[in-house]
Parts: C-alpha cells; sequence; structure tokens
C-alpha cells in the first residue's frame, strides 16, 4: 500500500484549499462563474497531429498535473478539482480531446481516428509540445484508459496515475469475446454505433443521446440543464460524431486504425503492468461498464491503493466528488 498523509492532514489541506478558492481560480478563469458556470481561458498549441486547445491553471514552475476527460464530457468535468489543485501550487492542464470543443485536426485528410494509441500519444505529444518532461496524469473513462497507456508505455514521462475505473487497456481481440448477457446490455450504445444507423442516429440526437448516457451512467448524479449544456458545447466539434464512431467500431474490430500506431497497439494487447504511483478510483454507483477493483490489482506493479466513493457517485467522478479526486492528485503527487 502507499504510504498517504494522515486523514486529519488531508482534510486540513483541502479546508486550506477551498479557502484559497477565490485566488485559485482567478488564474484558471477568465471571467466571474455565472450561471453557467466558469468562463475558461483557453490556450491552443500544435501538438502532433492536432491544434490543441486546453485549459491551464496554476504556476508556470509548479508540479505539471495533466487531466483527461472522457466520452461523453469535457473539460468541464474537472471544474471544481482545478482550483483546489491550484491552491496547493500545481500546474494544471486540461486539454479538450480530439473531436471535442475547439480542438481541431491540423490536416483536412488525416483520418478521424479514435482508438486508444491515438489518443494515448496526443497526450505525449501535448507534453511535448509545452515541454512537460513528467507529469501527473488523471482521468476517467476515456481519459483514464489514456492514462493509463502513457503511463504502462511511458514510465518516465508520469510522476503518479490517478485513474477512474482503475485498469482499461483492452485489445481489438478482447474486445471481440462475447460477454454474459447482463454485460453484453451495458454495451447497448457500442452495438448501436457499429451500424449506420447508429452512426446517423448519433449525429442527429447527440445532444439528446449524451444526456442520456449521463443519466445511465451516473443515475444519483442530479445535473441540471445549465451543466449538461456547458459541456453539450464540445460535441458540436465538426469532427466529435466520426471520433466516437470509430473509437467503439475499432474495439469490436470493424474499423482498421492507423499503421504507425500497430507496435503500440500489440504492446497494450499483452497486457502491460503498471509501475508509477496510482491511485485508482470508483463510485459506489457507477451505472457505466466497469471493471470490479479485484480483477485488476495485479496490473498495478508499484505504489498502490484504491478508493471507493460513497455516497452515490457515479461514472463521472471528478464532477460528481471533486474534493476526493483532487485528494487523490495531491496524493499521489507527494507519494
Amino acid at each position: 500500500m502507499m504510504r498517504m498523509p494522515s486523514q486529519k492532514g488531508i482534510d486540513r489541506r483541502l479546508f486550506l484549499g477551498a479557502a484559497a478558492l477565490t485566488v485559485a481560480a482567478s488564474q484558471f478563469v477568465a471571467t466571474g462563474a455565472g450561471a453557467a458556470g466558469p468562463a475558461y481561458t483557453v490556450k491552443r498549441i500544435a501538438a502532433g497531429v492536432l491544434d490543441v486547445s486546453y485549459a491551464e491553471a496554476g504556476p508556470a514552475d509548479g508540479p505539471p498535473v495533466i487531466l483527461l476527460h472522457g466520452w461523453p464530457y469535457d473539460i468541464h468535468a474537472f471544474d471544481e478539482v482545478v482550483p483546489i489543485l491550484v491552491s496547493r501550487g500545481f500546474r494544471v492542464i486540461v486539454p479538450y480531446l480530439r473531436g471535442y470543443g475547439p480542438t481541431r485536426f491540423l490536416a483536412a485528410d488525416t483520418l478521424r481516428n479514435g482508438q486508444p494509441a491515438a489518443l494515448a500519444m496526443d497526450t505525449v505529444h501535448l507534453m511535448d509540445a509545452l515541454k512537460i518532461e513528467r507529469a501527473v496524469l488523471g482521468g476517467f473513462d476515456w481519459g483514464g484508459r489514456t492514462a493509463d497507456i502513457v503511463a504502462a508505455l511511458r514510465p518516465e514521462r508520469v510522476t503518479g496515475l490517478v485513474a477512474v475505473s482503475g485498469y482499461l487497456i483492452g485489445s481489438q481481440a478482447a474486445g471481440k469475446q462475447p460477454l454474459p448477457p447482463e454485460a453484453e446490455l451495458q454495451w447497448w450504445y457500442q452495438f448501436y454505433f457499429a451500424t449506420e444507423r447508429g452512426r446517423q442516429g448519433y449525429e442527429k440526437n447527440t445532444h439528446a443521446f449524451n444526456r442520456l448516457i449521463w443519466k445511465l451512467a451516473s443515475p444519483q448524479w442530479k445535473f441540471d440543464d445549465a451543466i449538461f449544456e456547458r459541456t453539450a458545447t464540445s460535441f458540436d466539434n465538426p469532427d466529435h460524431v466520426a471520433v466516437v464512431i470509430h473509437n467503439y467500431r475499432w474495439r469490436l474490430g470493424l474499423a482498421d486504425g492507423e499503421r504507425q500506431y500497430d507496435a503500440i497497439e500489440q504492446k497494450l494487447a499483452a497486457g502491460p503492468a503498471i509501475a508509477v504511483p496510482t491511485i485508482t478510483m470508483e463510485g459506489d454507483a457507477n451505472g457505466a461498464p466497469h471493471p470490479p477493483p479485484d480483477s485488476y490489482r495485479a496490473k498495478f506493479t508499484g505504489r498502490y491503493e484504491h478508493r471507493t466513493i460513497t455516497g452515490g457517485i457515479g461514472h463521472n467522478l471528478p464532477q460528481e466528488a471533486p474534493g476526493e479526486f483532487a485528494r487523490a492528485i495531491i496524493d499521489v503527487g507527494h507519494a
């Protein structure tokens, strides 16, 4: 088990972080928070095949933290996490993934590829472009898988890892294996996306579809229209539908990836271990498909702890339990 600070010490630091919220948030928020939430100062940088849009907060010389969102979410999942981390002196980077928000492909003829290796390399390229040698990575859903992959294959770039739902590295071969009926039912949207009807349906009803996913994945989260719509604008990205559909079709072996990622995918198919200091997390009311913690414990060979967050916390753990997620980033950053 990873040695962690005492509960009393953690609570005191989080209290101080909350007390500094206004000052910290001023570095991250361009204008005051209103009904629609904070207005971010979003930066842009060319990295790999993308013109990446990202929010940045905290001191330029602070320990770097990169927070990665999943589908169908965006950088607003970390709205309440970032000020806590900034108050502790971290430099926080929150990118829009390919196919989300203002992030764009640099070339019109680049495959709108959603395969895991491509998303992982996006993170490495972003770190290179920002001249970040090493960082704490934290993520959930697609972002959790991406963080897992970078930590497994490029551990020299990762100071520590916070991964919601634990070890999410898979392969096309694994994706082709049938599951028990109850588990297959949870993946209904993956099979829908495998059809042309599903692609057209997602393109036509993107916002309504993703709102349904939010409800199913976090059945006890009482988000309102303003919270959802703040994120939903990210789904208007012209590449969003193509990237999402490709991601799920690739997993089932129904779409080809790019040859440049073949070597990476071969390594991932072997289920590589993760040796960097890690905290995995799970909400007690996660309605999305997710593995049980005991199924992936052996995959983490370094300092490790698992935390189950109670109180009806669903799939979007950073937004539903921001204090707990921030606490994990702080703890693993000090490990």
